[in-house]
């Protein structure tokens, strides 16, 4: 098989899953409710500060012999993964707003 024919049928298998989320984004019901920017924003500090109280939570069972330093550890990392994300996003966010009030008006 050459490699013109592979990309050719590449590009058609291509085109037939475009056609066919096309169909199905036309008969997807259009939802009406916005998201609220600011709403999802809360959600994340949310996660993110219930993921540090189930860390402290975790180290104080473990204070207290109820739970496993492997327990502990998890909570922590889990918390830290939540942390980087939520400052990973932050600082896209603030990209994008000092990229915007650059543009020229």
């Amino acid at each position: 098989m050459s490699t013109a024919s592979i990309a050719n049928n590449a590009y058609q298998m291509a085109a037939k899953l475009q056609q066919q989320a096309r169909a199905v984004e036309d008969t997807a019901p259009q939802q009406t409710d916005m998201v609220d920017f600011g709403q999802m924003v809360k959600e994340a500090v949310d996660t993110v500060v219930d993921k540090g109280q189930a860390a402290d939570s975790q180290a104080l069972n473990m204070i207290e012999g109820k739970a496993d330093v492997v327990d502990v550890v998890t909570a922590v990392a889990e918390t830290e993964v939540a942390l980087e994300t939520m400052v990973a996003v932050r600082d896209r966010v603030i990209s994008a707003y000092e990229e915007i009030m650059r543009m020229p008006i």
